[in-house]
């Protein structure tokens, strides 16, 4: 048969529950619980079955189905509070944006993953839930954003474990029909495709839409026919295939997502990549203004100029660098389209530091060097990436790196159980879902009482329990285990329990089996007989990450061990819904990485959004939101790096035993001198201290008001006069690169080796500035002390020389310099030129 297409057709709903259809389009109920389970209580098993897709639901459920939900009067009355909602949601236009960034130019946003929901599973692990988080609370808080990304047919593999507790990987294609996207359409109502070149073949991409709430997101396909078959599967998997496929991935990402938001009519003028992987798009940026008639450089700072990159990787190895001989065989043809040379290009992503193998093109550097803005994900993480990226801003000291931070968090409301948010519905403002990022309301989680609490955490884990009871029993019946094994799972865990969950990417440096390193003391805790303690664990490994694999398989062996049986659980397929149970339901979270490589981390920030404490290494997030005293969670280890890494397992391994068993098992089970609140506080203490800093909300107007926002203005400046400022930045910096040889500064000074707070020194400096104008470089004083940098502008005197006196306020070890940089007053930062002279 010669199928010429696919079309969906949706049941003809009755009139009663008529825009259950409508509403399946648009991804605001993945966020709203009470939106879900009307398709639940459709048919709760076709729901369960396909996924938790609305979309499949309405195609699979029968008419007598149907007919039964639109004249049950419960049923109606509850799609008219869900329709209702979701009218006013859209409909709204009093927005946060509209009250605070009515500046904000149009933001286009690209990551390679989105983790929206468990239906459409193109995304693989935290990077995928923050991009996803990000698209749902700039919906939330009415920003114009158009989020771009790829359409993964096999999406991210299903995980199973065999007998024996190894990773198995699964692709189940995704019958693109049946979920809840649309292709765009152009006016004659033909699929909205886009073309790029890549390794010497044009390929074409169709452009699906899916709705966020009141955004549209973007979505690249390449499974068309018109494809050469190797090129069908570009979109096939994320994350799959070799270097070379990640490299044609990333320029269907990059070159491709411009083209597709031109072509859809997306208006884009303030560009955040997520992570290198979308680092090509500024190729395709440029090539449009070189076609406009601009020079290389000047459409390098225009576009630069709009651009902000957010870096997740601490460590140099999870950083993508390709050969230039892969280079020019996918972008040989670049350097002539944008007016430069391969020589030029290609030089904006070399590191020389972080080359092993010859010249390489450094996907973070790239996008690191055509932004003029970047940040980490985390404080620590910021701090991290300054000193990771150091090399690359020769003369400044790592706290200078003009890399900030902006803190992840989480989307309230994806990972706030229903019963939960009754709760605090009951104690907060009516109009709270709007306003998560203030921690003034939160305060109001003090007038809920312990027993209140108490009841909603417990019915949630009862919940969990049976989740996990039924997960595991489908496993076990899969790998055709006998009815004495299958019986054994209707008594898996414990609702009476203190239960602790640890659920993450098994990635080595995560120490998932860190909690295995003294199995007598861990046998000890599990078993005690009247405070026993139960841990719930899942995670997913890279497919070609086999010492990934073999931490699961560690877990799972350990958990069929008699005295752990039913005391420790490994669940397969980590997903978003594994994920809600597990933070919904647990008592405790609990995360070990081998600090400082834990970026940020955000699950932790989900499980405290439902009441329970962190205990946590302090990296990450943790850092931040741990509080003093122990009232919302409990570090594991201390605040510091080790040279050893055996040396660090063993410590924080103890930490982690002697925490659980002096503190919050005696806590849990009220045995802290007769304090029968005591738990209550840490509860509350958890959601009230995590809930606002934490929330996406917080984070998206963190993007907005230190990145989005100054971008805006910085492309209003650089934009007008067909790129006018840009041109002439562009050509001042061309000037001064080629001065600067000519450029010395010589200091004089006379620093005593002691001195007292407050004493004050004078410092002279004289500066040959060759042929560059005086205003346009500045000379300063600079102080270091300990990790603090302060910096004393030094002033002209008539006749020529630099002079500051700079007092020196503190007592400790300085150091004291001067250095030299040239300056304009329309610069994005002091350094951008990367043009340092110290004396």
């Amino acid at each position: 048969m010669n199928i010429l297409g696919k079309v969906t057709v949706l049941p003809k709903l009755p009139a009663a529950i008529g825009r259950l259809s409508e509403l399946a389009y648009n991804l605001y109920w993945s966020w709203e619980p009470r939106a879900c389970s009307l398709y639940r209580d459709l048919n709760p098993d076709i729901w369960e079955t396909y996924g938790h897709n609305p979309v499949r639901t309405l195609l699979e459920v029968g008419s007598e189905d149907m007919d039964r939900a639109a004249t049950d009067p419960e049923f109606v009355r509850r799609y008219g509070e869900v329709m209702a909602e979701f009218d006013a949601y859209m409909g709204k236009q009093d927005t946060w944006a509209s009250r605070h960034a009515a500046d904000l130019k149009p933001v286009a946003y690209f990551s390679m993953e989105y983790a929206l929901h468990e239906s459409l599973p193109i995304y693989s692990g935290g990077l995928g839930v923050l991009a996803g988080d990000h698209c749902k609370s700039a919906s939330d808080l009415g920003l114009p954003f158009t989020p771009v990304g790829l359409l993964f047919h096999d999406g991210y593999f299903r995980q199973t474990l065999g007998r024996d507790g190894w990773q198995e990987e699964k692709y189940d294609r995704l019958d693109l029909t049946t979920l809840p996207i649309r292709p765009i359409r152009t006016p004659e109502h033909d699929e909205l495709r886009i073309s790029l070149e890549i390794g010497g073949r044009t390929v074409t991409a169709r452009v699906w839409q899916l709705n966020v709430g009141r955004i549209r997101m973007l979505l690249l396909d390449t499974d068309v026919p018109e494809n050469h078959p190797d090129d069908r599967l570009l979109t096939s998997r994320l994350y799959g295939g070799d270097q070379e496929m990640r490299l044609k991935q990333y320029m269907l990402l990059g070159i491709g997502g411009v083209r597709a938001l031109r072509a859809a009519g997306a208006p884009a003028e303030v560009w955040h990549m997520n992570e290198g992987h979308a680092g090509l798009l500024n190729l395709e940026r440029i090539r449009e203004r070189v076609e406009q008639g601009l020079d290389f450089r000047t459409a390098h700072e225009l576009t630069a100029g709009s651009t902000l990159f957010t870096t997740h990787t601490p460590v140099p190895a999870g950083n993508d660098a390709f050969s230039w001989d892969l280079m020019d065989r996918y972008l040989g043809s670049w350097p002539a389209q944008l007016h430069t040379t391969r020589e030029h290009l290609y030089s904006l992503a070399r590191s020389e530091a972080m080359e092993d193998h010859g010249p390489a093109f450094n996907m973070t550097v790239f996008s690191l060097r055509m932004s003029r803005m970047a940040n980490g994900v985390s404080k620590l993480h910021g701090q991290v990436s300054r000193d990771m990226w150091k090399h690359l801003y020769p003369g400044l000291y790592p706290e200078e790196v003009p890399i900030g931070h902006v803190t992840n968090g989480a989307h309230n409301l994806s990972f706030t159980s229903q019963r939960m948010r009754d709760l605090l519905s009951t104690v907060m403002p009516e109009d709270w879902t709007e306003r998560l990022h203030e921690p003034e309301i939160w305060q109001n989680v003090e007038q809920l009482s312990g027993a209140q609490l108490a009841g909603v955490q417990r019915e949630m884990k009862a919940e969990m329990i049976a989740f996990v009871r039924h997960h595991q029993r489908e496993m076990l019946l899969r790998n055709g285990a006998g009815a004495a094994e299958l019986a054994y799972t209707d008594t898996l865990l414990s609702p009476d329990v203190l239960t602790i969950g640890f659920a993450r990417r098994f990635a080595t440096y995560k120490r998932a089996t860190l909690l295995l390193r003294d199995r007598e003391r861990l046998s000890r805790i599990v078993n005690h007989p009247e405070r026993p303690v139960q841990f719930v664990f899942a995670g997913k490994a890279h497919p070609a990450d086999n010492p990934g694999k073999a931490l699961i398989q560690e877990i799972y062996r350990v958990s069929q061990l008699p005295e752990f049986r039913g005391k420790i659980v490994i669940l397969e397929n980590y997903d978003m819904h594994v994920a809600r149970r597990l933070v919904q339901g647990v008592d405790v979270w609990m995360n070990n990485p081998r600090r400082p490589l834990e970026a940020s981390g955000t699950s932790g920030m989900k499980a405290s959004f439902n009441g329970s404490p962190n205990f946590s290494v302090l990296d990450g997030w943790w850092v931040e939101g741990h509080l003093e005293g122990n009232a919302n969670g409990w570090p594991i280890g201390e605040e510091r790096e080790y040279a050893d890494q055996a040396v660090q397992d063993d410590a924080d391994a103890f930490s982690l035993y002697q925490t659980l068993e002096q503190t919050i098992v005696p806590l849990y089970y009220g045995e802290r001198g007769g304090e029968a609140d005591s738990w209550a506080g840490v509860v509350r203490s958890a959601i009230e201290s995590v809930s606002a800093r934490f929330s996406m909300q917080r984070q998206v107007i963190d993007y907005v008001q230190c990145y989005y926002l100054p971008l805006s203005a910085r492309r209003n400046l650089l934009v007008p006069g067909g790129g006018q400022r840009a041109r002439e930045l562009a050509e001042w910096k061309a000037w001064i690169a080629n001065q600067w040889p000519q450029v010395s500064v010589a200091a004089s000074h006379h620093l005593p080796a002691t001195a007292e707070p407050g004493e004050q020194v004078q410092i002279t400096a004289q500066v040959n500035p060759g042929r560059i104008a005086a205003e346009e470089l500045r000379a300063e004083v600079v102080l270091r002390r300990g990790h603090r940098v302060e910096r004393v502008p030094m002033q002209r005197r008539e006749d020529g020389e630099y002079a500051a006196t700079v007092a020196l306020e503190r007592s400790g070890m300085y150091e004291v310099g001067v250095r030299l940089y040239p300056y304009l007053p329309d610069l994005s930062h002091d350094f951008e030129l990367g043009l340092v002279k110290w004396a």
